[in-house]
Protein backbone atom coordinates (compact mmCIF):
# COMPACT_ATOMS: atom_id res chain seq x y z
CA UNK A 1 0.00 0.00 0.00
CA UNK A 2 1.35 3.23 -1.07
CA UNK A 3 1.07 6.74 0.68
CA UNK A 4 0.16 8.23 -2.57
CA UNK A 5 -3.00 6.10 -2.33
CA UNK A 6 -4.37 8.32 0.89
CA UNK A 7 -4.42 10.92 -1.29
CA UNK A 8 -6.43 9.74 -4.27
CA UNK A 9 -9.10 7.52 -2.94
CA UNK A 10 -11.45 9.82 -1.48
CA UNK A 11 -10.80 14.04 -1.61
CA UNK A 12 -14.19 14.61 -0.28
CA UNK A 13 -13.34 12.89 2.83
CA UNK A 14 -13.46 15.13 5.89
CA UNK A 15 -10.40 14.29 8.17
CA UNK A 16 -7.40 12.07 7.48
CA UNK A 17 -9.20 9.44 9.41
CA UNK A 18 -11.75 9.19 7.28
CA UNK A 19 -9.48 9.30 3.88
CA UNK A 20 -7.61 6.19 5.75
CA UNK A 21 -10.67 4.10 6.05
CA UNK A 22 -12.18 4.82 2.61
CA UNK A 23 -7.88 3.67 1.47
CA UNK A 24 -8.99 0.17 3.23
CA UNK A 25 -12.71 -0.05 2.27
CA UNK A 26 -10.97 0.11 -1.54
CA UNK A 27 -8.60 -2.75 -0.80
CA UNK A 28 -11.16 -4.90 1.22
CA UNK A 29 -13.87 -3.79 -1.89
CA UNK A 30 -11.40 -5.32 -4.53
CA UNK A 31 -10.49 -8.25 -2.58
CA UNK A 32 -6.69 -7.31 -2.05
CA UNK A 33 -7.81 -7.98 2.07
CA UNK A 34 -9.62 -11.02 2.17
CA UNK A 35 -11.31 -12.59 5.69
CA UNK A 36 -8.91 -13.35 8.05
CA UNK A 37 -6.57 -10.88 6.95
CA UNK A 38 -4.50 -9.02 10.37
CA UNK A 39 -3.81 -5.55 9.54
CA UNK A 40 -0.65 -4.78 11.59
CA UNK A 41 -1.22 -0.94 13.02
CA UNK A 42 2.78 -0.88 13.36
CA UNK A 43 3.06 -1.45 9.69
CA UNK A 44 0.41 0.52 8.66
CA UNK A 45 1.21 3.45 10.18
CA UNK A 46 4.88 3.89 8.76
CA UNK A 47 2.90 3.02 4.98
CA UNK A 48 0.34 5.47 5.42
CA UNK A 49 2.65 8.32 7.04
CA UNK A 50 -0.37 8.70 9.68
CA UNK A 51 -0.49 8.51 13.51
CA UNK A 52 -1.59 5.92 15.63
CA UNK A 53 -4.22 7.88 16.85
CA UNK A 54 -5.76 8.41 13.52
CA UNK A 55 -5.09 5.04 12.22
CA UNK A 56 -7.16 3.78 15.24
CA UNK A 57 -10.09 6.26 14.58
CA UNK A 58 -9.84 4.73 11.07
CA UNK A 59 -10.41 1.38 12.64
CA UNK A 60 -13.23 2.53 14.72
CA UNK A 61 -14.90 3.74 11.23
CA UNK A 62 -14.49 0.43 9.60
CA UNK A 63 -15.79 -1.17 12.82
CA UNK A 64 -18.88 0.93 12.61
CA UNK A 65 -19.24 -0.63 8.97
CA UNK A 66 -18.33 -4.15 10.23
CA UNK A 67 -15.47 -4.44 7.54
CA UNK A 68 -12.97 -5.32 10.85
CA UNK A 69 -13.20 -6.67 13.96
CA UNK A 70 -10.87 -6.34 17.35
CA UNK A 71 -9.94 -9.65 18.72
CA UNK A 72 -9.04 -9.71 22.33
CA UNK A 73 -4.87 -10.20 22.79
CA UNK A 74 -4.61 -10.77 18.81
CA UNK A 75 -5.11 -8.05 17.05
CA UNK A 76 -7.55 -6.34 13.71
CA UNK A 77 -8.60 -8.75 11.68
CA UNK A 78 -10.84 -8.62 8.24
CA UNK A 79 -13.63 -10.45 9.30
CA UNK A 80 -15.31 -13.66 8.21
CA UNK A 81 -19.15 -13.32 7.21
CA UNK A 82 -22.09 -16.19 8.16
CA UNK A 83 -24.76 -16.93 5.83
CA UNK A 84 -26.99 -14.80 8.30
CA UNK A 85 -24.91 -11.61 6.68
CA UNK A 86 -24.76 -12.60 3.26
CA UNK A 87 -29.14 -12.83 3.27
CA UNK A 88 -29.45 -9.39 4.97
CA UNK A 89 -26.83 -8.10 2.40
CA UNK A 90 -28.32 -9.31 -0.72
CA UNK A 91 -31.94 -8.28 0.87
CA UNK A 92 -30.36 -5.07 0.86
CA UNK A 93 -28.69 -4.95 -2.21
CA UNK A 94 -31.37 -6.13 -4.30
CA UNK A 95 -33.29 -3.23 -2.68
CA UNK A 96 -31.37 -0.69 -3.51
CA UNK A 97 -30.05 -1.75 -6.69
CA UNK A 98 -33.70 -2.70 -8.51
CA UNK A 99 -35.17 0.43 -7.25
CA UNK A 100 -32.29 2.44 -8.40
CA UNK A 101 -32.43 0.90 -12.24
CA UNK A 102 -36.31 1.26 -11.94
CA UNK A 103 -35.87 5.01 -11.47
CA UNK A 104 -33.90 5.88 -14.20
CA UNK A 105 -34.60 7.64 -16.81
CA UNK A 106 -33.12 9.66 -20.23
CA UNK A 107 -30.16 6.56 -20.29
CA UNK A 108 -27.91 7.45 -23.33
CA UNK A 109 -24.65 6.36 -25.10
CA UNK A 110 -22.67 9.20 -22.80
CA UNK A 111 -24.38 8.38 -19.63
CA UNK A 112 -23.63 4.31 -19.99
CA UNK A 113 -20.27 4.66 -21.43
CA UNK A 114 -18.70 4.42 -18.25
CA UNK A 115 -20.82 1.12 -17.48
CA UNK A 116 -19.74 0.00 -21.30
CA UNK A 117 -16.23 0.33 -20.51
CA UNK A 118 -16.57 -1.46 -17.04
CA UNK A 119 -18.68 -4.03 -18.88
CA UNK A 120 -15.65 -4.40 -21.38
CA UNK A 121 -12.78 -4.30 -19.04
CA UNK A 122 -14.64 -7.59 -17.44
CA UNK A 123 -14.76 -9.62 -20.64
CA UNK A 124 -11.23 -8.79 -21.69
CA UNK A 125 -9.68 -9.99 -18.16
CA UNK A 126 -12.20 -13.39 -18.59
CA UNK A 127 -11.14 -14.05 -22.14
CA UNK A 128 -7.07 -14.10 -20.26
CA UNK A 129 -8.33 -15.77 -17.15
CA UNK A 130 -8.08 -13.04 -14.88
CA UNK A 131 -10.84 -13.83 -12.83
CA UNK A 132 -9.81 -11.86 -9.99
CA UNK A 133 -10.04 -8.45 -12.66
CA UNK A 134 -13.38 -9.87 -13.41
CA UNK A 135 -14.41 -9.65 -9.65
CA UNK A 136 -13.53 -6.33 -9.28
CA UNK A 137 -14.46 -4.98 -12.62
CA UNK A 138 -17.90 -6.79 -11.27
CA UNK A 139 -17.79 -5.13 -7.95
CA UNK A 140 -16.97 -1.60 -10.10
CA UNK A 141 -20.15 -2.48 -12.30
CA UNK A 142 -22.53 -2.17 -9.49
CA UNK A 143 -21.50 0.22 -8.05
CA UNK A 144 -21.43 2.54 -11.49
CA UNK A 145 -25.06 1.45 -11.81
CA UNK A 146 -26.28 2.56 -8.78
CA UNK A 147 -24.56 6.06 -9.33
CA UNK A 148 -26.44 6.25 -12.23
CA UNK A 149 -29.32 7.42 -9.64
CA UNK A 150 -27.55 9.99 -8.71
CA UNK A 151 -27.75 10.07 -5.23
CA UNK A 152 -24.98 10.25 -3.13
CA UNK A 153 -25.99 8.91 0.20
CA UNK A 154 -27.20 5.73 -1.73
CA UNK A 155 -23.67 5.77 -3.08
CA UNK A 156 -22.42 5.60 -0.01
CA UNK A 157 -24.36 3.34 1.72
CA UNK A 158 -23.36 0.88 -1.53
CA UNK A 159 -19.82 1.41 -1.29
CA UNK A 160 -19.77 -0.33 2.15
CA UNK A 161 -22.62 -3.04 1.03
CA UNK A 162 -20.39 -4.01 -1.94
CA UNK A 163 -16.99 -3.98 0.35
CA UNK A 164 -18.77 -6.44 3.04
CA UNK A 165 -20.09 -8.55 -0.40
CA UNK A 166 -16.86 -8.93 -1.41
CA UNK A 167 -16.09 -10.91 2.45
CA UNK A 168 -18.42 -12.79 1.47
CA UNK A 169 -17.42 -13.65 -1.74
CA UNK A 170 -14.08 -15.58 -1.07
CA UNK A 171 -16.34 -18.50 0.21
CA UNK A 172 -16.36 -19.88 -3.26
CA UNK A 173 -13.09 -21.19 -4.03
CA UNK A 174 -13.63 -20.84 -7.75
CA UNK A 175 -13.59 -17.02 -9.03
CA UNK A 176 -14.29 -18.62 -12.56
CA UNK A 177 -17.22 -20.41 -10.90
CA UNK A 178 -18.20 -16.93 -8.64
CA UNK A 179 -18.04 -14.78 -11.35
CA UNK A 180 -17.97 -16.46 -15.06
CA UNK A 181 -21.54 -16.44 -15.51
CA UNK A 182 -22.29 -12.74 -14.69
CA UNK A 183 -20.17 -10.84 -17.76
CA UNK A 184 -22.48 -12.22 -20.17
CA UNK A 185 -25.11 -11.15 -17.86
CA UNK A 186 -23.96 -7.81 -16.68
CA UNK A 187 -23.84 -7.85 -20.38
CA UNK A 188 -27.24 -8.43 -21.46
CA UNK A 189 -28.59 -5.72 -18.55
CA UNK A 190 -26.59 -3.15 -20.04
CA UNK A 191 -28.48 -3.83 -23.36
CA UNK A 192 -31.90 -3.24 -21.39
CA UNK A 193 -30.72 -0.42 -20.27
CA UNK A 194 -29.47 0.84 -23.88
CA UNK A 195 -32.89 0.36 -25.10
CA UNK A 196 -34.37 2.41 -22.00
CA UNK A 197 -36.32 -0.53 -20.76
CA UNK A 198 -35.39 -0.18 -16.83
CA UNK A 199 -38.78 -2.05 -16.06
CA UNK A 200 -37.33 -5.03 -17.62
CA UNK A 201 -33.96 -3.93 -16.46
CA UNK A 202 -34.74 -4.26 -12.76
CA UNK A 203 -36.90 -7.51 -13.18
CA UNK A 204 -33.58 -9.21 -14.61
CA UNK A 205 -31.38 -7.87 -12.61
CA UNK A 206 -33.61 -9.23 -9.07
CA UNK A 207 -33.66 -12.59 -10.69
CA UNK A 208 -30.09 -11.85 -11.36
CA UNK A 209 -28.99 -11.35 -7.80
CA UNK A 210 -31.08 -14.26 -6.61
CA UNK A 211 -29.02 -16.89 -8.19
CA UNK A 212 -26.24 -14.77 -7.00
CA UNK A 213 -27.41 -15.30 -3.64
CA UNK A 214 -28.04 -18.55 -4.09
CA UNK A 215 -25.00 -19.28 -5.60
CA UNK A 216 -23.23 -18.11 -2.21
CA UNK A 217 -25.48 -20.19 0.24
CA UNK A 218 -24.90 -23.89 -1.60
CA UNK A 219 -20.90 -22.39 -1.06
CA UNK A 220 -21.61 -21.88 2.78
CA UNK A 221 -23.81 -25.47 2.64
CA UNK A 222 -21.02 -27.20 1.07
CA UNK A 223 -18.41 -25.78 3.62
CA UNK A 224 -20.82 -27.12 6.71
CA UNK A 225 -21.54 -30.33 5.44
CA UNK A 226 -17.99 -30.98 4.63
CA UNK A 227 -16.58 -29.59 7.96
CA UNK A 228 -17.74 -32.52 9.89
CA UNK A 229 -15.37 -34.74 7.51
CA UNK A 230 -12.51 -32.41 8.24
CA UNK A 231 -12.55 -32.28 11.79
CA UNK A 232 -13.19 -36.03 12.07
CA UNK A 233 -9.83 -36.38 9.68
CA UNK A 234 -7.92 -34.40 12.74
CA UNK A 235 -9.30 -36.44 15.04
CA UNK A 236 -8.05 -39.59 13.37
CA UNK A 237 -4.81 -38.51 12.52
CA UNK A 238 -4.89 -36.85 9.17
CA UNK A 239 -3.13 -33.32 8.30
CA UNK A 240 -3.10 -31.44 11.17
Amino acid sequence: MERAEVAEVTAASESTAERIAAVLRHRITEGELPPGTQLCEERLVTLMAVSRNTLREAFRLLTHDGLIVHRLHRGVFVPELDEDDLVDLYRLRRTIECAVVRSLTGLDADRLRALRSIAEAAEAAASRNDWGDVGTANMRFHQHLVDLGGSRRIGEVTRQLLAELRLVFHIVASPQQLYGPYVDRNRALLGMLAANDVARAADYLEQYLCDSEEQLLAAYRGRRDTAPARAMTTKDGGNR
